[in-house]
């Protein structure tokens, strides 16, 4: 083959490389966004324990049990939300370059994305769970159909967790130094 032919064809080759390498940028917006959606969640968390503080002699135990429960799970949310946008970002966008930082997360030095994937269902599984205390601490004023419903979409959690990690588990993992 002539040296001109192949030029033109390797040029090409690095700019598709280029321009599909450099699309990942495009998800910098997204985790923005959810940023956005931590902002919205600590708002929401503040009128919830505003909502506790003001009616803490008016309110049942059962009550406060209730926004109790509901301020967990937007920490919850909130972590979850933590791990995507920081991990996501760190295996699929760029390295956050946090190494000997005193905050760095522990999770972080050895993240990809079957370690989200499993540290994501089981915050899944984590937030299902405190729905499904709520749900049976209000039970008397549910319907069997939606207790039934809440439970059974939490064995699914339950499940798919279970078996992303046992996928992982069977997925080849690097050789530890």
């Amino acid at each position: 083959m002539n040296p001109e032919e192949i030029q033109p064809v390797a040029t090409r080759n690095k700019l598709l490389s280029s321009i599909l390498f450099g699309s990942r940028w495009l998800q910098v917006p997204l985790y923005l966004g959810l940023i956005g959606a931590q902002l919205v969640y600590v708002v929401h968390f503040m009128v919830e324990l505003e909502h506790l503080v003001v009616g803490t002699f008016t309110l049942t135990e059962e009550a406060i049990m209730l926004i109790v429960l509901g301020l967990i799970d937007v920490v919850m949310i909130s972590n979850l939300l933590i791990m995507v946008i920081v991990g996501g970002y760190e295996t699929f966008v760029s390295r956050l370059n946090l190494e000997g930082h005193p905050d760095e997360p522990e999770w972080l030095s050895h993240v990809n994305a079957n370690v989200l994937k499993v540290k994501l269902a089981t915050a899944i599984i984590g937030i299902s769970s405190i729905h499904l205390l709520k749900t049976f601490i209000n039970a008397p004023n549910l319907t069997d159909k939606v207790l039934m419903w809440q439970t059974l979409i939490h064995i699914t959690f339950v499940l798919s967790a279970i078996s992303i990690a046992y996928i992982d588990r069977l997925m080849p993992h690097p050789v530890k130094h």
